[in-house]
């Protein structure tokens, strides 16, 4: 067995048994050469998995440590009998203690009832949903694929979040096409709708965003508030956009120690499932699960993280953003109690 390994996934190396052959490498040097005899990939977010790299290659799995998988050619991949497997929920926690630290620090006040758009409730908008239910704001949601599906939730059109709410975060993965399709779901004319005072986050992936028109509207509105943790282009981030940011951070969201735990997990756990090679998950973070009393506490989310450091950082130097993104220091994650 050949497996082919992102060198910077954490806490993975020594826990692939089985007599496999585990190669790690950076996530620059996955090469059509490299992996034509592999049997798995396991990769995060930068390695594009599509005909151009697999095609005429044994691999059997492409796991990604990551809640995305835009980087995989999925069609491509179920096609040609490659199983594809990602880490969803991960590092929701994680992402959910960014968001409301930020929206605490920009004024935003549960307490007093106000009200947060939340697009985008799956793994990671539902813990942000249930945080601010529990501090006591209003929360509206927008998902149109729930909302078909019956499941139950306050919901509202896009147009009335960004029309209505004080704040909106955006939790959406990055689709293409189809009728629910999120590419510049937030564009031009929704953040014409947006009031004055108002925040706008957005830690879900860049291009969901119209990063272009998001900067005219900071120019014609100056007192939108914007919290940026993706990009278009990253990592050659629109630079005049970081610099208006009031918090603009290098794809850290959900870089936790917990969360980057449940992502090694997740890929060990669908490496053994789909091709049955041994795996030790021993001491690994299990899955996020507060019990259903435990309430969050602003005070404590504020000290828990101050997105302000890593902003600075970044506003310092933008050209160093993979650099700081390879070399940052997972930090706690906020526990409910």
């Amino acid at each position: 067995m050949k497996i082919i390994a992102d060198e910077n996934i954490p806490y993975l190396r020594g826990r692939i048994g089985g007599g496999a052959d585990v190669i790690y490498v950076d996530q620059s040097e996955f090469s059509r050469e490299l992996v034509r005899d592999a049997d798995a990939l396991l990769i995060r977010t930068r390695t594009r998995c599509d005909e151009a790299l697999l095609h005429d290659s044994s691999v059997r799995l492409v796991a990604t440590a990551t809640i995305g998988t835009d980087q995989i050619d999925i069609p491509w991949c179920e096609s040609h009998g490659i199983a594809v497997a990602s880490s969803p929920g991960c590092n929701a926690p994680a992402v959910a203690q960014y968001v409301w630290s930020a929206l605490l620090r920009l004024g935003f006040d549960p307490a007093a009832g106000e009200r947060l758009g939340v697009v985008g409730c799956g793994n990671i908008g539902s813990i942000v949903a249930d945080w601010g239910r529990k501090m006591g704001a209003e929360i509206w949601v927008s998902d149109p694929p729930k909302q078909r599906a019956g499941v139950p939730d306050n919901y509202h059109t896009l147009e009335d979040i960004m029309r209505e709410c004080r704040a909106v975060t955006f939790h959406t993965p990055l689709t293409r096409k189809g009728p629910d399709a999120t590419l510049h779901l937030c564009d031009a004319r929704a953040l014409e709708l947006i009031g004055e005072n108002h925040i706008l986050v957005n830690a879900a992936r860049g291009p969901v965003v119209d990063n272009a028109a998001l900067l005219r509207r900071m120019y014609a509105d100056p007192t939108l508030r914007v919290v940026l943790d993706v990009w278009e282009n990253e990592p050659d981030l629109n630079r005049e956009l970081l610099e208006k940011s009031d918090f603009g951070t290098f794809h850290i969201a959900g870089y936790s120690r917990q969360g980057k735990q449940r992502a090694t997990r997740m890929v060990l756990e669908a490496l053994h499932r789909t091709l049955g090679v041994p795996v030790d998950t021993e001491g690994l973070e299990p899955v996020y699960n507060p019990a259903p009393d435990a309430v969050p506490v602003p005070g404590e989310i504020l000290q828990s993280y101050d997105p302000t450091v890593d902003s600075d950082v970044l506003k310092q130097n933008p050209g160093a953003f993979e650099q700081l993104r390879h070399d940052y220091d997972y930090r706690p994650e906020y526990e409910l109690q």
